[in-house]
């Protein structure tokens, strides 16, 4: 059995089926803040099969503890926390709240249970601006948000914990830029609000949600002028946590952990798009005109921004197989049978 928090979310969910899939037992533990139960309905649908569902909040251990025992789960894939970067600089106590303190309430729980196996949802915003492309593992750490900053606290939580307890095995992924939706078009990107990715703006603005998309600059020092970034499908990334899970079980059937700590991993395709490329694919999957309007830069943004992927495949066998194609066309999938997403 496989505890899953956050597992209603847009990257929990494709993770779900994908565990469902393999012959996982799977129970969610979500309080639902920026997530829809309706898509655990759709992972069931989906997949055939059911998981359970355990409601309750991160920062509440005794829940934590109960749901633990109640599922008796062997592993975590731990996704719950807020995840907007600008929203983190206007709320970061919030954030710091959600992210750090939820995570730490989650492995007082699991130290208690003694369940000692945990996969990570870290970003990659814990670099920073880069100080060289493509990033690897070993580039500099230095977030410049609230929420970079949690993922890095809670990056630091857990080495310092499999430090001094070495019968843990962490496993911290990294992510780039997810997009795409389950080729099926039940589950997808549903944000609250006005979309903060790129993706889901050009995907509601093809839809007829929005008028137009903003494109913060276009004088950046890249092919088009618009910022390029690594973007990877949302089925390659959850089938990276099934490759982690794995990896920290062949570790622990060796009886010694190779990854000297935490197995930490990029996970991006190792290349760039432009916010212009991904504009032109979506007008091609979707068969639509994308208007877009040129705005100033945004403070913060930076021109480029892409993985050294090789680290995953290396420890993991991992690598993303999903082009920029298959991105845009599952995307437009997803939002046109469900134009006002899970309330659709």
């Amino acid at each position: 059995m496989i505890l899953v928090t956050g597992g209603a979310g847009y990257i929990g969910s494709h993770t779900c089926v994908e565990l469902l899939n393999a012959g996982f037992n799977v129970t969610v533990f979500d309080n639902f803040c920026n997530s829809n139960p309706e898509a655990l309905a759709r992972v069931e649908q989906i997949t055939g099969k059911k998981l359970e569902l355990i409601q309750g909040d991160c920062r509440d251990r005794a829940a934590l503890v109960a749901a633990l025992k109640q599922s008796q789960a062997i592993a975590v894939i731990h996704f719950a926390g807020l995840k907007a970067v600008g929203e983190s600089v206007e709320q970061p106590l919030w954030y710091y709240d959600n992210n750090v303190v939820g995570t730490l309430r989650l492995l007082e729980a699991m130290q208690e249970c003694s369940v000692k196996t945990l996969v990570f949802s870290s970003s990659a915003t814990v670099y920073g601006d880069p100080v060289q492309l493509p990033l690897t593992e070993n580039h500099p750490l230095s977030p410049t948000s609230p929420y970079g900053r949690s993922k890095l606290m809670i990056e630091e939580i857990l080495r310092d914990l499999q430090h001094s307890d070495h019968s843990f095995r962490i496993s911290i992924l990294r992510y780039f830029n997810p997009v795409g939706a389950h080729p099926s078009g039940l589950i997808g990107e549903d944000p609250q609000g006005v979309p903060n990715n790129l993706m889901p703006f050009v995907a509601q603005v093809a839809v007829g949600r929005r008028e137009a998309l903003n494109v913060w600059g276009n004088d950046y020092p890249t092919p088009d002028g618009t910022g390029v970034r690594d973007y990877i499908h949302v089925v390659d990334l959850a089938l990276g946590h099934l490759k982690a899970l794995e990896a920290l079980k062949a570790s622990q059937d060796a009886q010694a952990n190779k990854y000297a700590g935490c197995l930490t991993v990029n996970l991006g395709t190792g290349r760039g798009y432009s916010v212009l490329d991904v504009v032109h694919a979506y007008e091609q999957a979707s068969k639509r005109s994308i208007p877009c309007q040129i705005a100033p830069r945004r403070s913060g943004d930076i021109a480029c921004f892409y993985a050294d992927p090789g680290r995953a495949f290396e420890l993991m066998g991992w690598q993303a197989k999903l082009g920029l194609e298959e991105m845009c066309a599952s995307s437009w999938h997803w939002q046109s049978t469900n134009p006002k997403g899970y309330q659709s």
